[in-house]
């Protein structure tokens, strides 16, 4: 079966105050803003379009999946073990509330840390075969 469906292009995010939480993505994650009004702001981070939306409090992206377990929307991928650990280290640094390596039983290893309105990403050490092959990594 053919897909028509060739990649994710935008990412919709919850928050309080967009204003804000641009600012931190810019500054934590080293995203570049696009447009930003009162509702929402528009980012370019990870080949993505990130709209971060201004949302009632307390929401955010992450569900409780079968386990009771918070569990995030997201995953971002980096280079190696090693460009895990250092941003890992990098965001501590930035005082981001950032959670263990963990090994899950699968290639690679990962991590989870959150922005200011509570929503939880993960960080996983291994890019997709496709995006390698896409990119020439």
């Amino acid at each position: 079966m053919s897909s028509f469906i060739k990649r994710v292009g935008t990412t919709y995010i919850p928050v309080v105050n967009p204003e804000h939480s641009s600012n931190w993505y810019q500054q934590k994650l080293g995203a570049i803003e696009n447009f930003r009004n009162e509702e929402k702001a528009i980012l370019d981070l990870a080949n993505q379009s990130v709209f971060l939306v201004k949302a009632q409090g307390g929401q955010t992206s992450n569900f409780t999946d079968i386990n009771g377990n918070e569990h995030f929307a997201m995953t971002f991928e980096v280079d190696g073990y090693d460009e895990l650990t250092q941003l890992r280290e990098e965001l501590i640094t930035k005082e981001v509330s950032v959670g263990e390596v963990e090994d899950r039983g699968h290639p690679g290893n990962n991590f989870v840390f959150y922005d200011l309105d509570g929503n939880a990403f993960d960080v996983w050490s291994e890019l997709s075969p496709t995006f390698k092959k896409l990119h020439g990594v």
